[in-house]
């Protein structure tokens, strides 16, 4: 019989995820936050302790509770306010990049040429 573990590498999207632990789920949530949702289910996953001691069934229930948990995040809020990537961490959004090194990566690439 295959571990729970093993069971899991073999899945690769959100709705494999949500399907194999039997979590009901809107398509269209899942269709715009895929990424976020998996992204916050291993966040999620990395800051539990104590499930090293767990049994099989003892392991999946706690692993379709932090699944349903990131998805529900994704169903009541949206990625921008989730801040799960850096893009949304830094500046909501916003990347700044400064004159100077602009210059200075024009000046390198004329120089290259």
């Amino acid at each position: 019989m295959q571990t729970l573990l093993n069971r899991l590498k073999a899945l690769s999207s959100a709705e494999d995820f949500l399907n194999f632990f039997g979590v009901p789920f809107d398509e269209r949530v899942v269709q715009v936050n895929r990424l976020h949702i998996l992204k916050r289910y291993f966040q999620y996953l990395n800051r539990t302790e104590g499930v090293d001691g767990l049994g099989e069934v003892e392991l999946f229930a706690r692993y379709r509770e932090l699944l349903m948990q990131a998805y529900e995040d994704f169903v009541h809020s949206n990625a921008q306010r989730e801040k799960v990537f850096k893009v949304f961490q830094t500046g909501d959004g916003q990347q700044h990049v400064q004159l100077s090194s602009l210059r200075e990566s024009l000046a390198g690439r004329r120089r290259a040429a």
